[in-house]
């Protein structure tokens, strides 16, 4: 995985982290909604902590997505899936491939 890929990679596992870690301990606030407030909204947020736990979940996902692939364990390179070009047979097993005609 080069640098780029990581990147990308951390921050798409730091935002499904974040919409995981956000409902965590929300209560709806108990008193009287004022004028232009969401009754749902959650009295103590702790979005600091939120972020804080998001970004420490996320690393370690990133780090098991990086194991994974510089392993080669999961690998668009070899298998089944893999494109070899136009000379391979279907990629999927029991399909036939179809050949354009020049």
């Amino acid at each position: 995985m080069d640098w780029f890929t990581g990147i990308v990679t951390y921050l798409l596992l730091w935002w499904v982290a974040l919409f995981c870690v956000l409902p965590i301990g929300a209560r709806p606030r108990d008193t009287e909604v004022e004028e232009g407030g969401w009754r749902g909204a959650p009295s103590n947020p702790r979005l600091g902590l939120k972020v804080a736990g998001t970004t420490v979940l996320a690393g370690v996902f990133w780090l098991g997505a990086w194991a994974l692939m510089s392993t080669e364990v999961i690998s668009f390179r070899d298998g089944w899936w893999a494109y070899g070009g136009p000379e391979q047979s279907s990629p999927i097993p029991g399909v036939a491939p179809s050949r354009a005609q020049n």
